[in-house]
Parts: structure tokens; C-alpha cells; sequence
């Protein structure tokens, strides 16, 4: 049975930074694709990072380009968003997904990632 389970969200001021991450179990990330999506009160999901299995990144949402980063650490099978400067408009749940495709170089498209974990909760305010 292949897993994933968030962590590391919580409260944070603005230009504050958070470390999120998504740890798998039942795959190893070595070998797939790892997304990160968000999805704040009442919008649409939003796409924000993927990295393909071969740790490079594939994909970013413009309005975070600068600000995160996505990084995969395979010996524990691991994936991570670190956010740093985050704004209000960065509120939201974030969730970690996996292409469940061996070797995939990774989408910005949520429907290419069968896998998710339950998400976590970033809120910056002050």
C-alpha cells in the first residue's frame, strides 16, 4: 500500500519560512515523480511544485518562483517544500503527491498524480 504523509505546516508570520514535508512509504521517491498542491478557502487547487525521479524540479507556479524550493532526500524516502518569505496569499492546504509512473520526469498537472497524502495546514498571518 503506498502512502504519503505531510508535515511541518502550521503558523507563521509574514516573510517567515516553513519547511514542509512528505514522507512516502509503499514507493520509494527515488524513482517517481513528487508534487506539491495547494488549495486555499473557497479557490481552486493550485499546483505549486514537482520534482521528477531524478531530483530535478519540473514545474513551478509563478507566484512562488524564488520563494520555494522542492527537494527529495531518497534515503528516507522524503520529499520537502521549503517556503520562505510566504504572504497571506500563501494560506492554504497543501498536499504531496507521487506519479505512481516509474522514472517520470514529473507535470504540472494534479490528474498525472494518482497518490496523495492527507495535507497539511500552512497559515501565515500576523
Amino acid at each position: 500500500q503506498v502512502r504519503l504523509e505531510e508535515s511541518g505546516g502550521g503558523l507563521v508570520q509574514p516573510g517567515g519560512s516553513l519547511r514542509l514535508s512528505c514522507a512516502a512509504s509503499g514507493r520509494s521517491v527515488s524513482q517517481h515523480a513528487v508534487a506539491w498542491v495547494r488549495q486555499a478557502p473557497g479557490k481552486e487547487r493550485e499546483f505549486v511544485a514537482a520534482i521528477s525521479w531524478a531530483g530535478r524540479s519540473a514545474y513551478w507556479l509563478d507566484s512562488v518562483k524564488g520563494r520555494f524550493t522542492i527537494s527529495k532526500d531518497n534515503d528516507k524516502n522524503t520529499a520537502y517544500l521549503q517556503m520562505n518569505n510566504l504572504n497571506a496569499m500563501d494560506t492554504a492546504v497543501y498536499y504531496c503527491a507521487l506519479n505512481t509512473r516509474r522514472f517520470s520526469s514529473g507535470t504540472g498537472n494534479s490528474d498525472d498524480y494518482e497518490i496523495w497524502g492527507p495535507g497539511t495546514q500552512v497559515t501565515v498571518s500576523s
